[in-house]
């Protein structure tokens, strides 16, 4: 038997803004709250194909460029829109030696934490 990724935990200052910030993006929802952290993800809950994201308060998260980072595909757009969509909720821009002739755009969320915006549109898992 495999596993498979259910959820992922990313220690930020600020869960609120974060929880804010990651739920416009993907189209989460807030799942629960527990000793100030914030678990968001789909609205079917924990447990289904898309893991969820506990953001989890931390008076020392470690932001820029973190081992692993997310990777997101727009669903009901194209990438130039998505990216126009991605910068009006609050990412910003990274330059981690890109040549500019990538495929993907590396963002910042609000807190830093690199994430990519890669080309290939996906269909909305139910």
């Amino acid at each position: 038997m495999a596993c498979r990724i259910s959820e992922l935990v990313l220690n930020c200052s600020d869960p609120e803004t974060l929880a804010r910030f990651w739920c416009d993006v993907l189209g989460y929802v807030e799942l629960d709250r527990e000793d100030g952290a914030i678990e968001i993800g789909p609205a079917a809950g924990f447990g289904g194909l898309q893991p969820t994201i506990i953001l989890s308060p931390s008076h020392n998260p470690r932001t820029g460029r973190l081992p692993l980072h997310i990777d997101v595909n727009p669903t009901d757009r194209d990438q130039d829109a998505e990216l126009e969509r991605l910068l009006a909720l609050g990412a910003r821009a990274a330059d981690v030696g890109q040549t500019g002739g990538e495929s993907w755009h590396v963002l910042e969320d609000p807190e830093g934490n690199e994430f990519c915006l890669l080309r290939k549109q996906l269909e909305v898992l139910n």
